[in-house]
C-alpha cells in the first residue's frame, strides 16, 4: 500500500523568495529613504544646537554613632552602613534645589531669539575679538542674534497670567530695552541696572549686549515648576555598591549654567550636612548634660556608702571568690545601663516595632536573666560578703557610667562646634567644553542612517501588508474569470497617462500607434488573438469593456485594443459609454460634444455622432457627448437598443467603453447588449473582494464575464509577473 503525502503551504509561513523580491523592487525607495535620513543625521549634528553635561561626585561617609555602643548594635542587627539612598534624596531634594534656583535665578529663562534652522550655527561660529564685541546683523535682519548678545536678568516679578508665558525683550539704544507681551503689547520700558515697573511687571536687568532692535525670548516659570523639572533633571547615582560615592550629571545647552548648577547643588548639601550632623550632636549632648548629674548623685551616694560600711565594719576586704562574682556583676550592670542610655536614644528616633528597639530590649533582657542567675549566687555568700560586694558594685558602675558619659559629652561638644560632617566633595563640578554630551556626530549620523533604513523597510512592509491589491492572475482565475492577457506597465504608457491627465485634447495618446514595439501593445496584439478565438461562440460582435472601480485603465484597454484590432484589417467602431467621466475624447482627440447622449437623445445623426482616427483607417469612435443629468435612464432606453441594432451589420467589431461597475449601474445596463463583456483588473489596486463583488453584480443582472484583463503589471524580481513579458524588438543593423 503506497502512502501519498501532500504538502500545504501555510498562510502564515514566510516566503523568502517574495520578502527578498520586494526588498529587490523597491530597492530605490530605500536607498533613497536611507539617504535623506542620512543628509538629515549629517545636518542636526552640524546645526543642533549642543548640550553640555556637567559632572560632579560627593563621598558619604560612614556617620559615627552618637552613643558608644550604636555602631556595633546596628552591624548586629545587618543594617547597611552605606547612606547613599537617602543622601541622594537629599541632594535633589526641594530644599537643596529650591534653593540653588533661588541663587542662580533659575526660574527667569532668557534667551536670545536667533534666524530659523541656522542661526544658532552661526552664533556659535563667532568668536568675539574683544570682550563685549557682538557680530553685525546678517542681510540688515538686526532682531536675530548672530553672535556675542548676552541678556542677563537680576529680577522679574510677573502677574500669574504671565508666569510660564513668552516675553520678547526688545533691546533699544544705550542700554534701553522694552519688554513686551506675547501679542506685542508693551508690558514695560527700562533701562540697565534701574528697576522698572508697570502693567503688574517688575523687571530689573543686570546686563544687556546686543545690537539695537535684537530680541530675546523671556520666560518667568513658575518657582515651583522649574524646581520639579530639574529634581528630575538633575542625576544622582551611587558609583558601586555601599561605596558611598554619589556622582551628579547635568545637562545643559549654557555650560556655565550646568556647572553653577551643580557647584551649588553640592555645597549647599554639604552646608546642610554640616547643620544636621552639629544639630543632632547638639541633641545628644543636651541628653547626655542631663544624665551626668543625676549618675554624679549616684555615684556620690554609693562612694558614701561604702565607706561608712568599711568604718562600720572596721575595713573589710573582699575575698577572691566575692571579686569573682564582683568583677561579672559590674561587667553586667555597665552593659544594662549602657543598653539603656541606647534605649534612650532609639526611642526619640523609631518606634517600638523598629528593629534597633526590639534589639535592644531582647538584649536587656538577656543580661537580665544573666544578672538573675548571679544573684542567686552572691546569696549563698557570707553577708558581710555580699553587702560589700553591692556596695562596691554600685560604686564601680556608678563610676564607669560616669567616665563615660564625660567622655561622650567631650565628643559630642566638638562635633557641635565642629565644620566639619559626614559628606564631602570630591570632584568639583566641570564641563568638556571641547566635547559636548550631545549631539554626538558618531552615534548621530550612523544612527540616522539606520534608523532611515529601518523606517524604509517599515514603510515597505506596511505598505505591501495594507495592499491588498491583486499582484498574481493566479488570484483572478481563482474566482471563476480566466485572464486572457497581462498588459505590462511601461514609461511610454505612464508618460502618456501623465498627458492625458492634464486634459490636453488636441494630439492623440494612443499607445499602440506611439509606440507599436512597446511591451503592452504586443500584450494588447495577444489580446486580439485570444478574442478572435472567444468570440466565434459569441452572439453578436459587441465586446463590452469594464472595471471593478475607477483607475483600472479600462478605457486605455478600449482605445488600444480598437486601433491593434482595426490595424489587423477589422472594421472596429470605438463608443464611449461612460457619459459621466468618459475620456476617450482625450486619447483619440478632439472634444466630447455630439457624442452617445446627444445620438440616443435624438440631438444629432449617427453621420455627424461617428468620427474617425487620424492614423487608423479602420477605425471610428463615437465620443461620450455631454454630460447628461440621467445617464442611466438615456442607456435604458430604447433608442440605444436600436442605435446598437443598427451599427451592429456595419462594422466587424463594436467596442464599448462603460463606466465602473461598483460605481454605477451602466454597466449592467449595457451587458445586456454585448455578446462579450470583459472586465480590467489592475495590478496592485483591485482588491479580491471588489472583483467577486462587481462579478456578482453583473452576473446577478443577467450578465456573464467572460474573463479578465490583468492590467498595468509591474515589474517584480519574484512572481508570475516577473517574467510574464521580455521585450523582443528587431535588431538594428
Amino acid at each position: 500500500m503506497t502512502t501519498k503525502q501532500t504538502f500545504a503551504t501555510r498562510d502564515d509561513d514566510i516566503d523568502l523568495r517574495a520578502l527578498l523580491g520586494t526588498l529587490a523592487d523597491n530597492k530605490w525607495k530605500i536607498i533613497t529613504i536611507t539617504i535623506v535620513f542620512f543628509l538629515i543625521s549629517v545636518l542636526y549634528a552640524i546645526l543642533a544646537t549642543p548640550i553640555y553635561q556637567a559632572s560632579a561626585s560627593v563621598q558619604v561617609e560612614q556617620k559615627a554613632p552618637t552613643l558608644p555602643g550604636m555602631d556595633d548594635l546596628s552591624q548586629s542587627l545587618g543594617i547597611s552602613t552605606s547612606q547613599a539612598i537617602t543622601e541622594i534624596q537629599l541632594l535633589t531634594s526641594r530644599k537643596v534645589i529650591g534653593q540653588a534656583v533661588e541663587n542662580l535665578k533659575l526660574d527667569i529663562e532668557a534667551t536670545p531669539k536667533r534666524f530659523p534652522l541656522i542661526g544658532s550655527y552661526i552664533s556659535r561660529q563667532f568668536v568675539a575679538d574683544h570682550p563685549g564685541e557682538i557680530a553685525s546683523p546678517v542681510f540688515g535682519l538686526s532682531r536675530y542674534d548672530w553672535g556675542g548678545s548676552q541678556l542677563d536678568i537680576f529680577r522679574l516679578d510677573v502677574p500669574a497670567d504671565l508666569l510660564d508665558e513668552k516675553l520678547s525683550l526688545i533691546a533699544g539704544d544705550h542700554g534701553a530695552y522694552t519688554l513686551q507681551d506675547p501679542d506685542g503689547n508693551v508690558l514695560v520700558n527700562g533701562r540697565v541696572g534701574q528697576v522698572a515697573t508697570g502693567n503688574g511687571v517688575t523687571i530689573q536687568v543686570q546686563s544687556l549686549q546686543a545690537n539695537p532692535g535684537m530680541r530675546f525670548r523671556v520666560v518667568r516659570h513658575s518657582h515651583m515648576d522649574t524646581i520639579a523639572k530639574l529634581q528630575k533633571d538633575v542625576e544622582a547615582e551611587e558609583q558601586g555598591k555601599d561605596s558611598g560615592i554619589i556622582a551628579l550629571t547635568y545637562n545643559n545647552r549654557d555650560p556655565i549654567v550646568a556647572t553653577n548648577l551643580l557647584d551649588q547643588v553640592t555645597s549647599l548639601y554639604v552646608r546642610q550636612n554640616i547643620d544636621r550632623s552639629a544639630a543632632e550632636a547638639a541633641n545628644s549632648l543636651q541628653f547626655v548634660r542631663e544624665e551626668l548629674p543625676k549618675v554624679k548623685q549616684e555615684l556620690d551616694h554609693a562612694t558614701q556608702a561604702l565607706n561608712a560600711y568599711q568604718l562600720k565594719e572596721h575595713s573589710v576586704d573582699l575575698t577572691m571568690q566575692t571579686q569573682s562574682l564582683l568583677d561579672q556583676n559590674v561587667s553586667i550592670d555597665t552593659s544594662l545601663d549602657q543598653l539603656k542610655m541606647q534605649m534612650a536614644e532609639v526611642q526619640r528616633h523609631y518606634t517600638p516595632e523598629h528593629p534597633e528597639y526590639r534589639s535592644l530590649q531582647q538584649q536587656i533582657s538577656q543580661l537580665q536573666g544573666e544578672k538573675g542567675a548571679l544573684q542567686h549566687k552572691i546569696g549563698m555568700l557570707p553577708n558581710t560578703q555580699q553587702a560589700l560586694l553591692k556596695l562596691t558594685r554600685d560604686v564601680t558602675v556608678t563610676g564607669q557610667t560616669y567616665t563615660n558619659l564625660l567622655n561622650q559629652a567631650q565628643q559630642l561638644d566638638i562635633a557641635r562646634a565642629g565644620t566639619v560632617g559626614n559628606v564631602r566633595v570630591i570632584d568639583q563640578s566641570a564641563v568638556n567644553l571641547a566635547k559636548p554630551w550631545w549631539p554626538r556626530a558618531l552615534w548621530v549620523i550612523p544612527g540616522g542612517a539606520v534608523l532611515g533604513l529601518l523606517a524604509a523597510l517599515a514603510y515597505i512592509f506596511l505598505r505591501q501588508l495594507l495592499s491588498r491589491g491583486v499582484e498574481d492572475p493566479v488570484a483572478i482565475e481563482r474566482l471563476g474569470l480566466p485572464v486572457y492577457v497581462s498588459i505590462p506597465l511601461s514609461d511610454t504608457q505612464r508618460k502618456s497617462a501623465l498627458r492625458i491627465g492634464h486634459r490636453s485634447n488636441s494630439h492623440q495618446h494612443l499607445l499602440s500607434l506611439n509606440a507599436p514595439a512597446d511591451m503592452a501593445t504586443e500584450a494588447l496584439r495577444s489580446l486580439r488573438t485570444s478574442l478572435h478565438f472567444a468570440r466565434l461562440e459569441t452572439r453578436n460582435n459587441v465586446l463590452m469593456i469594464s472595471s471593478a472601480s475607477p483607475g483600472a485603465g479600462k478605457s486605455f484597454v478600449a482605445a488600444n485594443l480598437a486601433v491593434v484590432m482595426a490595424q489587423a484589417g477589422q472594421r472596429v467602431l470605438l463608443i464611449d459609454a461612460d457619459m459621466r467621466k468618459g475620456l476617450l475624447h482625450r486619447m483619440i482627440g478632439g472634444r466630447p460634444e455630439n457624442g452617445l447622449s446627444e445620438l440616443i437623445s435624438g440631438q444629432v445623426e449617427p453621420s455627424q455622432a461617428i468620427r474617425t482616427v487620424n492614423g487608423v483607417s479602420n477605425l471610428l469612435y463615437i465620443s461620450r457627448g455631454k454630460i447628461p443629468p440621467n445617464p442611466s435612464e438615456l442607456l435604458m432606453h430604447a433608442n440605444f437598443n436600436t442605435l446598437l441594432e443598427m451599427l451592429r451589420p456595419r462594422y466587424d467589431l463594436i467596442i464599448v467603453d462603460t463606466p465602473p461597475v461598483l460605481a454605477v449601474t451602466d454597466a449592467a445596463v449595457i451587458g445586456h447588449h454585448a455578446g462579450t463583456s470583459l472586465l480590467v483588473v489592475r495590478f496592485g489596486i483591485n482588491q479580491v473582494r471588489e472583483i467577486a463583488l462587481a462579478k456578482q453584480r453583473l452576473e446577478q443582472n443577467g450578465v456573464p464575464i467572460k474573463g479578465a484583463i490583468f492590467n498595468l503589471v509591474e515589474k517584480r524580481a519574484a512572481g508570475y509577473y516577473a517574467y510574464a513579458y521580455y521585450a523582443y524588438e528587431p535588431s538594428k543593423v
